[in-house]
């Protein structure tokens, strides 16, 4: 039988429930807001509801049940990435930041088990229970702001202790990570110790670290060195925490930072594709999307770095935007890019980079950060050097077209890669040239949406699922004879080739065109927007058809103009 609620029931629960209501904003009107615990260093996942019930999901990783006594060994994915955030205690920062909002005494209670716990099993020593991430120098930046964040409400030996020793192994130059984002959180989290407790030696060691960082770190263009765009979004974000943190400790926040914080929303800008997403260069998945960043007014940057961008417009899905890479050899987050290229059109991509998988040391992550992994020219037979340097030796920009020509030594012998971009009618034109005597060939990626509808008589032509089409031709040239034997690979494992990363630990299958070893010189033409792109030469002169309309361009010796 079906019970009836009573108006007399139903107005006490009502009661109840508002009592409740007023009781828990009472409770939490009560407790202090802290500008230590309060801000967007906190993770979205866990939540709080979810930490309280044992259950910890980061890196849209499946949850993964902890209990009330934490193993801190725990590692389910053979994950570092997941271990570091573990370690770094910023979910238990969750706790305490919701108990200064909502005022559940118990989100607290649970918060210092978690840390005291942490500290018991994890002595800077070692032990049985340690975990060997416990203190490497990444996660203890990351978790003393976490427990400073807890020391805001309580006081134990045990808590301020271990804030001690933190402080002490951030103060530790043999572990200073200078010039690199870790290095800024290591400033950050010195300061705030210091701040905390009245320690003017940590603080004012952190700013003038922070300082010399930055200058490293981020170039007087905004240019990140760190070699992965998305990676400025980051060092953006932390470096306004740092100036709110050393203004809030009663400091002058120094010029240098602010200049070079402010430097790198152009860099940002510029990174950013016209569909909204930043492109994917280094370790920068394909799904980071900047918000809040005003554009600039040039269309063309170069920077210095190693950055060449391009636009026909702001604020249009529809324009083209295109990258090409050089600069010093790879480090940090950089992979092995140098004369890569990207090209977005019509508003879709066309030409990609491979993209972001993960940090695992494996061999998927392995062929990313290699050449094979992008649009890149190499020298048949001859050793790849890694860390070699590529330099921009010329460029033209102009409105509505730009040119570049980019040489290094990375096979031992001068490869050249000359870039041309045409707007309106869209083409990208690239020709690689290599010493005579020795033979070239390229690789060329295609974006997962696009699948191959012919390949011929030098000419691979792709289609998305909507009808569009894109053409890549190759020609040797000067003879500007069709370049037969065009490969296309998708989804091979062994050796991997034909993948691309959407997103992280996400791989799919996508059409990669491999050209086969040409003698000298190599002329590749992509042409979006049409299957039937019309090409003759004559006295150096290119001629296209586009779906817009004819192109020329002229080619002399490794010079496209």
């Amino acid at each position: 039988m079906r019970r009836r609620t009573t108006p007399l029931i139903l107005s006490f629960i009502l009661l109840v429930a508002c009592g409740a209501a007023v009781g828990t904003a009472e409770a939490a009107d009560k407790v202090k807001r802290t500008t230590e615990c309060q801000g967007d260093w906190l993770p979205a996942t866990p939540t709080a509801p979810d930490i309280m019930n044992g259950e910890l999901e980061f890196l849209d990783l499946a949850p993964v049940k902890v209990g009330k006594n934490v193993n801190w060994r725990t590692d389910p994915y053979r994950n570092r990435s997941w271990s570091m955030v573990f370690h770094s205690l910023r979910w238990m920062g969750r706790l305490v930041a919701d108990y200064e909002t909502t005022g559940q005494a118990a989100y607290l209670t649970r918060a210092t088990e978690i840390a005291k716990d942490w500290v018991a099993d994890n002595p800077r020593r070692g032990g049985a229970k340690a975990s060997p991430y416990a203190w490497q120098e990444h996660p203890i930046a990351l978790r003393a702001p976490a427990l400073v964040c807890l020391s805001k409400h309580v006081s134990a030996s045990w808590l301020t202790g271990s804030l001690a020793e933190h402080a002490k192994m951030l103060s530790d130059p043999r572990l200073y990570e200078k010039g690199h984002n870790h290095g800024i959180d290591q400033d950050i989290a010195l300061l705030g110790i210091g701040c905390r407790y009245g320690n003017g030696s940590w603080a004012g060691l952190a700013v003038k670290r922070l300082t010399e960082t930055v200058k490293l770190d981020v170039d007087s263009q905004g240019a990140l060195r760190e070699q992965a765009p998305r990676y400025a979004i980051y060092v953006h974000q932390r470096l306004k925490v740092a100036m709110d943190g050393i203004t809030a400790c009663g400091r002058k926040v120094p010029g240098e930072i602010t200049r070079r914080w402010e430097s790198l929303e152009d860099f940002i800008s510029h990174s950013t594709q016209p569909n909204g997403f930043m492109v994917p260069i280094g370790d920068g998945g394909a799904d980071v999307r900047p918000v809040g960043y005003d554009h600039p007014k040039k269309t063309v940057r170069v920077f210095g770095n190693g950055y060449v961008y391009g636009r026909t417009a702001w604020d249009k899905p529809e324009s083209a935007f295109y990258s090409i890479r050089f600069g010093p050899g790879q480090k940090y987050h950089g992979h092995e890019d140098h004369l890569g290229v990207t090209y977005y059109a019509q508003g879709r991509d066309v030409l990609v980079d491979v993209g972001f998988h993960s940090y695992e040391n494996n061999g998927y992550r392995r062929w990313t950060t290699s050449p094979e992994a992008h649009n890149t020219p190499s020298v048949v037979g001859a050793g790849f050097r890694n860390r070699t340097a590529t330099a921009l030796s010329r460029s033209s920009i102009g409105e509505s077209r730009q040119s570049y020509r980019l040489t290094d030594r990375a096979y031992g012998v001068p490869r050249t890669r000359s870039v041309l971009v045409n707007h309106e009618e869209d083409v990208m034109a690239v020709l690689d040239t290599v010493p005579k005597g020795s033979r070239v060939h390229n690789l060329w990626h295609f974006a997962p949406e696009l699948s191959t509808v012919s390949n011929s008589g030098g000419r691979v032509v792709v289609k998305d699922k909507v009808g569009w089409k894109a053409t890549l031709v190759q020609v040797a040239m000067p003879s500007c004879k069709p370049v037969s034997g065009l490969e296309v690979v998708r989804g091979r494992q062994n050796p991997y080739q034909g993948w691309v990363s959407p997103a992280y630990l996400q791989k799919q299958a996508a059409p990669a065109v491999v050209s086969p070893a040409s003698p000298h010189s190599l002329l590749t033409v992509v042409v979006p927007g049409t299957d039937k792109p019309s090409l003759s030469c004559a006295g150096g002169k290119v001629s296209l058809e586009t779906s817009k309309g004819a192109v020329s361009f002229r080619v002399s010796g490794s010079d496209l103009s």
